[in-house]
């Protein structure tokens, strides 16, 4: 068979057009398919409503100071996280800070103190903003502005067992406790100690006039009172440290009293009542030990004898005719 023969062939036809039918429809769907994705109105992915680093970044510190003054309050408060964000990044700043809240200017230090617990509380944008103050040049700058608000505000004696002063007290003086207290419970007490809080601040603290009266009023003030004072007090007599500061200071005694165990024995004692066939026909109480020593039927009966009831209408105060107990029988 030739070649113009095989080509003329119906098997061969037949197979050439049912290939080209399968492409044609193959391309078909492919064009239909591309102009319908084409053709296909996508919705438009929204807005980002949030500032993100890049954005902060590139703001320059006139953009902020405008922002600051904006009439929105969001703008306002997110213009100040960025700002108190890189305030505790940036160590200068702190210093500057610090610096600040040890001038004697009480405006000065006031504008320092907010700018330095504002930074401080925005745990938002710092992880741990604490640790730029966990060094002896922050807590000396603190014990530094406690001593200046000494002079602030003069205080009565701390002798009221039923007065709290601490709310009253200036506002200075508390933001540096605040720092102190959050510094305590972070990283302990040790070098709030070294840096002469109890020498320099609490033993100035109007406690009394004689040792006997300072040792008596603080010890008072600190069962009495639930504020930082009293908490940052409580750290420091719970360390070695702390207990040499306050005695050397004379706040506390030195030698600690031995406790006597003699007043705090307990004696537990069972109460039970007596049976209606007793010999003298009346209840009694009896301080006895209890038995354990008793088998099950004995306790039994003995759970049962003590079943009763009280009934008073309360016309008249309890007798022991308001008391109705279970009737038994000694077989029982």
């Amino acid at each position: 068979m030739g070649f113009p023969s095989f080509m003329k062939d119906d098997r061969l036809i037949a197979a050439g057009l049912g290939l080209t039918t399968v492409g044609f429809l193959f391309a078909m769907r492919t064009i239909l398919e591309y102009y319908r994705d084409e053709a296909e109105i996508k919705p438009t992915p929204p807005k980002t409503q949030y500032i993100t680093q890049d954005t902060e970044d590139s703001l320059k510190l006139n953009t902020l100071e405008s922002l600051l003054s904006h009439y929105n309050f969001a703008i306002r408060d997110t213009a100040l996280k960025i700002i108190a964000g890189r305030a505790v990044n940036d160590s200068s700043v702190i210093y500057h800070l610090l610096w600040g809240i040890t001038r004697k200017d009480y405006e000065e230090r006031m504008e320092a103190l907010r700018a330095l617990t504002f930074a401080m509380e925005d745990k938002d944008t710092f992880q741990e903003p604490l640790s730029v103050l966990n060094n002896p040049k922050a807590y000396s700058a603190l014990i530094r502005s406690l001593e200046l608000c000494l002079d602030d505000v003069k205080h009565e004696k701390l002798d009221d067992p039923l007065y709290d002063e601490y709310y009253l007290r200036d506002i200075g003086e508390r933001r540096c406790l605040m720092l102190a207290s959050q510094l305590v419970h972070r990283y302990g007490v040790d070098k709030l100690v070294q840096a002469g809080f109890v020498e320099k601040w609490l033993a100035k603290q109007p406690w009394g006039d004689d040792d006997e009266e300072r040792q008596n009023n603080f010890a008072m003030y600190l069962e009495r009172r639930k504020n930082r004072i009293s908490d940052i007090c409580f750290h420091l007599r719970a360390t070695k440290a702390g207990r040499k500061a306050l005695a050397k200071a004379k706040l506390t005694n030195k030698m600690r009293k031995k406790r006597d165990r003699s007043d705090h024995i307990k004696v537990v004692l069972e109460i039970s009542m007596t049976n209606e066939d007793s010999h003298d026909g009346i209840s009694r109480a009896e301080f006895v030990p209890r038995v354990n020593d008793q088998s099950a039927e004995e306790q039994r009966l003995r759970r049962r004898h003590r079943e009763a009831m009280v009934l008073n209408d309360g016309t008249h105060s309890l007798g022991r005719g308001d008391i109705i107990e279970r009737e038994h029988d000694s077989n029982s």
